[in-house]
């Protein structure tokens, strides 16, 4: 003997369509949270090696570039050469540093890519619920 389910009504469906639906869009928010978080982190990092990158250089400048001007003067180069050397080659070590940075950062994708995929296929669950 097979029971029957009872009917529900469209009331009732609806008010569970509601409630899921309700449920849904705050999973949907709280990864859409935890996903952004992870990239804003990454970025971060990013932003590090272009500060550290624009520090060296100018530490560089100030402390290594007065010590390698006076050497090569004192071998024999004019002041202003000596200095000119100098400072191409610790500002190409900062260049190199920021323009790492800068490549890591183009590589990111801002978007939670996550979540957008999951809601999708949450417009696609509600879609066939709703039939």
């Amino acid at each position: 003997m097979q029971q029957e389910k009872p009917e529900r009504s469209l009331g009732e469906l609806f008010g569970d369509l509601s409630k899921d639906t309700v449920n849904l869009v705050r999973g949907e928010l709280e990864l859409a949270k935890a996903e952004m978080s992870q990239k804003v982190s990454k970025v971060g990092k990013d932003l590090g090696f272009l500060a550290i990158g624009g520090a060296v250089a100018y530490a560089g400048v100030l402390a290594l570039g007065a010590a390698l001007i006076i050497i090569l003067a004192t071998i024999g180069l004019p002041w202003w050469l000596a200095a000119l050397l100098v400072g191409l080659v610790v500002t190409g070590i900062g260049y190199f540093l920021i323009q790492k940075g800068l490549t890591e950062l183009k590589h990111q994708n801002l978007a939670p890519t996550g979540t957008i995929q999951t809601i999708k296929e949450d417009v696609e669950w509600m879609k066939e619920q709703a039939r």
